[in-house]
């Protein structure tokens, strides 16, 4: 699944291409995704001009003035930027042509990705209203997840993938995040300290951040904006390592199962 920094690889690949550029036309050859492609989005956005490329969490915004397409890529989508004549893949299921020429093509095999149009507030759309700050941002800090966790006991790792808590923070940047900071994933996020939070916090920013700067995590059906995969996968020390040594200590990673995710800490560092 495309996770945030995936999703800012995408959106600074097709930026360049789109902003700026105005819609000739619209072709929707599947509508059946997560949930339908709005009848009307061909007549709502054919002529109008993308003034920006946005993102809040792992949703994509199209910003054409008087409304947003927001896009999200679901478990398995993509966006690409082709030539119109291009032949058509199975799966190509959106195209958003522009006059320059250029193509933003939607590819989404699973069809649990989405293209929606928001007219009015788009921080009022109800997939929008009550998410959390963005990790990259000064609202998300050591405070907030402090003051957010006193009582809880849900472990840590489950705690800090909740999007009403920060956006974006998905399973692979949870497990790199958590050994960074030496929390154990399993931990009651109630029983953890302020300076514990400091320490998650600086993590989580800096997996994130260096998760962006090369592209993203190629999984099984990433692609970035540009046609290029990410390399981050090269630098993960936990996820997808259980049984192999810490590449700290050397211990065996442990693998167990958190909120039906794959978690994996070195018992050892991680306390």
């Amino acid at each position: 699944m495309p996770e945030l920094p995936e999703v800012e690889t995408t959106r600074r690949g097709v930026a360049p291409h789109i902003l700026h550029q105005k819609v000739s036309k619209v072709i929707v050859r599947e509508k059946k995704l997560r949930w339908p492609v709005p009848a009307t989005l061909p007549k709502l956005l054919t002529g109008k001009t993308v003034q920006a490329v946005e993102r809040r969490a792992k949703y994509l915004l199209l910003d054409v003035g008087d409304g947003t397409v927001m896009i999200h890529l679901g478990m398995s989508g993509s966006l690409r930027i082709v030539d119109p004549s291009e032949a058509v893949r199975k799966h190509d299921h959106v195209d958003i042509v522009f006059e320059n020429g250029k193509a933003l093509r939607f590819h989404d095999p699973r069809k649990f990705g989405c293209i929606l149009w928001i007219s009015g507030e788009r921080d009022a759309h109800p997939l929008l209203a009550r998410l959390g700050p963005e990790p990259l941002s000064e609202d998300f800090n050591a405070e907030l997840l402090f003051s957010r966790s006193r009582k809880r006991k849900a472990p840590v790792k489950t705690f800090i993938m909740d999007g009403h808590i920060v956006v974006g923070v998905g399973n692979i940047y949870a497990n790199e995040a958590l050994f960074r900071a030496g929390i154990r994933p399993t931990r009651e996020a109630g029983s953890i300290s302020l300076k514990k939070y400091e320490l998650l916090v600086a993590a989580i920013k800096g997996v994130l951040a260096e998760a962006i700067t090369v592209g993203g995590t190629t999984l099984r059906d990433f692609i970035g904006g540009d046609g290029k995969p990410g390399y981050f996968k090269q630098s993960l020390a936990v996820y997808g390592r259980g049984g192999e040594p810490c590449v700290t200590c050397g211990s065996t990673l442990q693998e167990v199962r958190l909120g039906q995710r794959a978690t994996v800490y070195c018992a050892r560092c991680q306390r």
